[in-house]
């Protein structure tokens, strides 16, 4: 659940993440449980952030108010309240029909609004002596006619105001600038197509290099050995389950792990320690909870915040920031209607600023090379529980185990494919169903041996005396709607193998 915004618990005290449970435990202290329940809101912004003062409309990257900004001065522009048209009388369009017929442009209403369009007309029928000498002074200097910049209809604006809308080449007032540009977009197209030419390679070349590919990304595969149950032909016309190229969309990811390399950062992090990324990740899982996010976004937020904490070293005011900054953006990637930057900034209990969210967003895009494309443990755990028909209990059961390894750091440095592997294996074998089986060495492309190491750790894990600050997970796949998959009696190691 999201922090209660009444209480200012951990504002200030930075080096403790704040946290629904914290806050409530504070108000406890404070007013007992009638202030408890009193303070209890709803975890859904939409139903629990106090009203703004301003009718601002909210956005990703800025705010978005009534008023327009002129980007010269930095000023705000009062937008022009167009009053409604009434009609002339029949006096009025007698007068204006004989003013047309001696040359002399009608006067205006008053009650009508000076525009673009009359500007013209009054400008055609007044001759301006000035102007007319400044063509002619053009003409005999041979000068190119001075641009005219484009004026919203929106603003009341006179030629001597910048225009928000000219560009760049209406303020070009040489004319060999256009001959000069040309030329060298001709140049430069011949120049592109001369190597194109040079460098367009032979189809022998190109067939070559495609099965080079598809040999190692293993495309094409689809020959089932004899003896195991063939998923993608069976759901050959579904066009949900994209049965033609599954297996090769998941060799692609298998193949793309290796872009996506974590050292041990945490000997470089002076300012922050593995039970601190614990406690951030326990943290991020809750926002999943809050805003009811796909688990999707909660794996890619946390393999945002080791990848950035892998190459940046971050002070521990600043780890909270990062944590909301990578579900902000993990949740534009993956959901279909991501939550508001506010809603962001209202669960960090007003510990950061728009623009330090905004900031440390457009760092952390950057630090990634905004490749959000990454393989992660739980679409590959779906893959493989669909291929081998596994139980929607047996499949929570492994989705805790790998939810739960998020918090651990030694995994940090594994694929993902493999802890997907390791957490599904365990999950059999803790339910006491089966083994690892043909059918799943197949889909996975890995033995038993490949993640024996990796088995022991996750079980380690799970064996670890559980904390006060790291129960968010646990009370999660203890609910009945999990199947109650975290009360699962545990095995010692030898009980896998």
């Amino acid at each position: 659940m999201a922090p209660l915004k009444t209480t200012k618990l951990y504002t200030n005290n930075v080096n403790k993440i704040a946290t629904r449970s914290r806050a409530a435990t504070h108000l406890k202290e404070i007013n007992g449980n009638k202030g408890l329940e009193r303070a209890l809101r709803g975890k859904r912004k939409a139903d629990c952030s106090p009203t703004k003062e301003n009718g601002n409309k909210r956005t990703a990257l800025g705010e978005l108010t009534n008023n327009k900004i002129d980007f010269a001065t930095g000023k705000g522009i009062k937008k022009v309240t167009v009053q409604s048209s009434v009609l002339p009388s029949v006096k009025t369009v007698v007068k204006n029909n004989k003013q047309k017929e001696n040359g002399a442009p009608p006067p205006a209403p008053l009650n009508k609004i000076i525009t673009r369009a009359s500007l013209k007309q009054t400008v055609h029928h007044i001759p301006n002596q000035t102007a007319v000498k400044s063509k002619e002074t053009q003409k005999e200097n041979n000068l190119p006619p001075a641009t005219k910049k484009r004026l919203s209809n929106e603003f009341e604006k006179t030629e001597s105001e910048p225009s928000l809308y000219s560009t760049a080449l209406e303020d070009a007032n040489d004319s060999t600038y256009f001959s000069a540009r040309k030329s060298t977009r001709l140049s430069s197209k011949s120049s592109e197509s001369s190597t194109i030419v040079e460098q367009k390679p032979s189809p022998s070349n190109v067939s070559l290099v495609i099965q080079q590919l598809e040999s190692k990304l293993n495309l094409g595969n689809h020959d089932v050995p004899p003896g195991i149950r063939d998923f993608d032909k069976e759901n050959w016309n579904d066009i949900y389950q994209v049965s033609h190229y599954a297996m090769d969309i998941f060799n692609y990811y298998k193949e793309r792990e290796k872009m996506f390399p974590i050292g041990d950062y945490m000997e470089r992090q002076v300012c922050l320690t593995k039970m601190m990324r614990s406690q951030l990740v326990d943290w991020m899982v809750e926002i999943q909870e809050s805003f009811e996010l796909n688990h999707e976004t909660l794996y890619l937020g946390v393999k945002l915040v080791d990848m950035y904490l892998d190459r940046v070293t971050v002070s521990k005011e600043m780890l909270q920031l990062v944590g909301a900054a990578a579900m902000f953006i993990a949740s534009k990637f993956d959901e279909r209607i991501p939550p508001m930057i506010d809603d962001f900034l209202y669960i960090c209990d007003g510990a950061y600023t728009r623009r330090e969210m905004i900031r440390m967003e457009i760092n952390l895009l950057k630090i990634i090379d905004f490749n959000l494309g990454i393989p992660i443990s739980y679409r590959f755990l779906r893959r493989f529980a669909r291929c081998a028909r596994i139980t929607m209990p047996i499949l929570t059961l492994a989705r805790y185990i790998l939810e739960f390894s998020l918090m651990d750091y030694d995994t940090i440095s594994i694929k993902d494919s493999i802890l997907a592997s390791a957490a599904l294996y365990m999950a059999l074998k803790m339910k006491k169903v089966s083994n690892w089986t043909p059918t799943l060495e197949f889909y996975t492309g890995y033995k038993l041996e490949d993640f024996k190491d990796t088995i022991l750790l996750l079980n380690k894990g799970l064996h670890r005396p559980s904390r006060e600050q790291l129960m968010t997970v646990r009370n999660k796949y203890s609910h009945k709607i999990f199947f109650e998959v975290a009360t699962t009696p545990l095995l010692k190691d030898d009980a896998f193998f």
